[in-house]
């Protein structure tokens, strides 16, 4: 087993996911070179990557999409996922990760960051995702190798497995020791590892790591604890099969050393992939795939390129799927397959098929959509996964430069959607405005620069509007007299009106106490439709709610009155009576979820109160170690833009919900504010 003998478990497919600038990206540029995908390595900063194949992710020098990219080393072949470690960017991640085999957890000794890496391990954890940790950036580190492990577990809820010690020279970190195969390696930039002869303190610091290694496998193996007790040193091979047990049964997280940016530690990694992740039968077996001949897939991400067409990224699960294979998907959608295409990075080639294992990009699959689950068969299948996505939390409204852009923009936005769920796009009917919903500042400005540069469509954005309200304080009984003559029939409409307020929260209510046919009854339904016209803007100039309005008297013409002169005598009843009822400004009160760091909650506590928050409490983020969930009612404006405070008071880690309360009534000088700033904009 400690030998590259193990036969291949057809192609796998491996995440890589950790925090964000933790160096994924120049990992996968490492291994596509180390294993001749590419002639060498690109850079992130010279914008050389195959990750970050996208103009957004070259711009910003970050991943902002998940990118796939396809080798083979020793004779299987790997596709590696190449996933966002900004939090806003999640859902790429959360959506491909169900039909990974195994991750790769990169991440570095930054306790800053160890929130963002509990978040990611447990998504894996929840999912039951075999996952190693690989420990970048071991060039530069500061601190003993111990002592970064103890500051990782917390962010584990398995024991991280040391794999792997350095070896020191001069304070610097020139190599490493293999605990499973027993053997010393010396980094050479850009090039294998130089085995060495282990020897000295190096062999102590071995001996004793190793034997901690074995400790925690025999937590989970009966044999190797009596071996460990009675000093017999366990064969070779049984040690590696304990490894891959343990590490698919989610029972410990292997932890292995490197570089990626001088690709040191590379191929031992690649070796711990070969001989220790599950291949598909186990990732079906995980996802409950029945047995059929069937082909059956997963989409995980959609793609619409300029030239190419709309791109369906998608894990063959199960069978055999032909090019101009039918597919029916589990939500209804029917495609004919228009290509497939191996993927690696932003350039593909067709091929004439895919088998069980495979990650390929399928062509033109119109009807079929990210998260679906699709099959050939006869019959829809059964979804197999379902990915929600993160309720979104920042805001804007967006508008087309020229409005004849309008119908293409929202073409675009349908697009965007459908390749990224967590945008969201809602019309507001009040306001009229498009309204784009997403995960953060950069979410929101990356989807602005994809509408210009991929969709052609250049936009205009602005916060978006808050629902103010208003209501009244005093009742009054008002008369509405509409009355015109103009040749031929004239309009004749009168009524008299009892205007009331309600409790907070009743909305509006008509009734009519109208006798002896003041108002004949076939004109009452026209007068309710013009105290619902007079409410629709009040004095202060938004809508009028908690109000009651009678219709208790009036007078007609027999020749003269009509539906519309009572519809309009209504709404002046409205609009003379409203101003002498004391009207009063109401502004949306939400309540807001914070979850976040436990160092962090005195920062939130502080944002909350300078942005008009009312603090309810705090207690500890069930089954999180180190966090809280904060709780607050807040008004709708100071939420604007609370999650660009809240990600930089938390390290990009802490996030809230909301949910609209109850409206209340807002006085004084922050009042005449958002009159005075209404009445301007309009």
């Amino acid at each position: 087993m400690g030998q590259d003998v193990r036969s291949p478990r057809g192609p796998r497919c491996i995440a890589l996911v950790g925090p964000f600038q933790s160096g994924k990206t120049t990992l996968l540029e490492a291994i596509l070179a180390r294993t001749g995908a590419i002639p060498r390595a690109g850079s992130v900063d010279a914008g050389t990557s195959v990750g970050d194949a996208t103009p957004e992710a070259r711009q910003h020098k970050m991943t902002v999409g998940l990118t796939a990219a396809t080798t083979n080393f020793m004779g299987d072949s790997y596709t590696f996922l190449d996933c966002p470690g900004s939090v806003e960017f999640a859902h790429d991640m959360r959506a491909a990760l169900p039909a990974v085999d195994a991750a790769i957890v990169v991440c570095e000794a930054d306790e800053k960051k160890l929130p963002q890496l509990q978040i990611i391990l447990r998504e894996l954890e929840e999912l039951k995702i075999p996952r190693f940790l690989f420990l970048n950036k071991i060039d530069r580190a500061s601190q003993r190798i111990r002592e970064t492990l103890a500051m990782l577990q917390p962010a584990s809820r398995v024991p991280l497995v040391l794999r792997q010690i350095p070896i020191w020279k001069d304070e610097l970190i020139e190599g490493f020791v293999d605990l499973a195969l027993e053997r010393a390696f010396i980094y050479r930039e850009h090039k294998a590892s130089e085995v060495m002869a282990l020897e000295g303190g190096d062999l102590d610091r071995e001996k004793e790591a190793r034997f901690s290694m074995l400790e925690k496998l025999a937590d989970h193996d009966d044999a190797l604890m009596e071996q460990l007790l009675e000093d017999i040193q366990p064969p070779r091979d049984a040690v590696f099969d304990d490894l891959a047990r343990e590490l698919r049964e989610g029972l410990i997280c292997p932890v292995l050393l490197g570089s990626a940016a001088r690709e040191n530690g590379v191929l031992r990694l690649m070796k711990a992939l070969r001989h220790e992740a599950p291949g598909i039968a186990e990732t079906a077996k995980r996802l409950g795939v029945p047995e059929s001949k069937d082909a059956l897939g997963y989409v995980f991400k959609t793609v619409h390129s300029q030239h190419g067409g709309k791109l369906s990224l998608t894990r063959l699960l199960a069978g055999h799927l032909d090019d101009g294979a039918t597919l029916q998907s589990a939500s209804g959608g029917l495609g004919r397959v228009s290509g497939v295409l191996a993927v690696n990075g932003a350039y593909d080639t067709k091929r004439a098929s895919a088998e069980a294992g495979d990650t390929v990009a399928l062509a033109k699959l119109d009807a079929i959509k990210t998260g679906d689950t699709a099959s050939n068969g006869k019959t829809p299948p059964a979804a197999l996964i379902t990915i929600e996505p993160t309720p979104p939390v920042l805001a804007i409204s967006i508008a087309a430069v020229d409005r004849k852009d309008d119908v293409k923009l929202g073409q675009a936005m349908a697009r965007l959607h459908e390749e990224d769920p967590s945008l969201v796009v809602v019309q507001n009917a009040k306001t009229h405005d498009t309204v784009l919903w997403g995960q953060g500042e950069m979410h929101l400005r990356v989807a602005g620069e994809r509408l210009r540069d991929r969709f052609g469509v250049k936009v205009t954005s602005h916060p978006p509007g808050i629902g103010y309200q208003e209501t009244i304080r005093k009742p009054i009984t008002q008369r509405g007299r509409h009355k015109k003559q103009s040749g031929g029939h004239g309009q004749f409409g009168d009524v008299v009106l009892d205007i009331r307020p309600l409790p907070r929260g009743d909305g509006f209510r008509f009734g009519e106490k109208v006798v002896g046919g003041a108002v004949p009854r076939n004109y009452i339904p026209a007068v309710e439709e013009g105290v619902v016209d007079g409410l629709a803007r009040g004095p202060l100039g938004f809508p009028v709610t908690d109000v009651e309005v009678t219709l208790t008297d009036g007078s007609y013409h027999s020749v003269d009155s009509s539906d519309l002169a009572f519809r309009t005598a209504a709404r002046i009843g409205l609009n003379e009576g409203l101003p002498q009822c004391q009207p009063v400004l109401l502004e949306p009160i939400h309540m807001v979820e914070i979850v976040c760091p436990t160092d962090a909650t005195a920062k939130i506590n502080a944002i909350l109160s300078a942005r008009r928050g009312q603090i309810l409490g705090f207690d500890t983020r069930e089954g999180w170690s180190g966090w809280d969930c904060v709780r607050a009612m807040m008004p709708e404006a100071e939420i604007g833009e609370l999650i660009v405070e809240l990600r930089s008071a938390t390290a990009g880690a802490g996030s809230f919900t909301r949910q609209f309360d109850h409206m209340a009534e807002v006085t004084g000088r922050a009042a005449d504010q958002i009159i005075a700033a209404h009445q301007h904009a309009a």
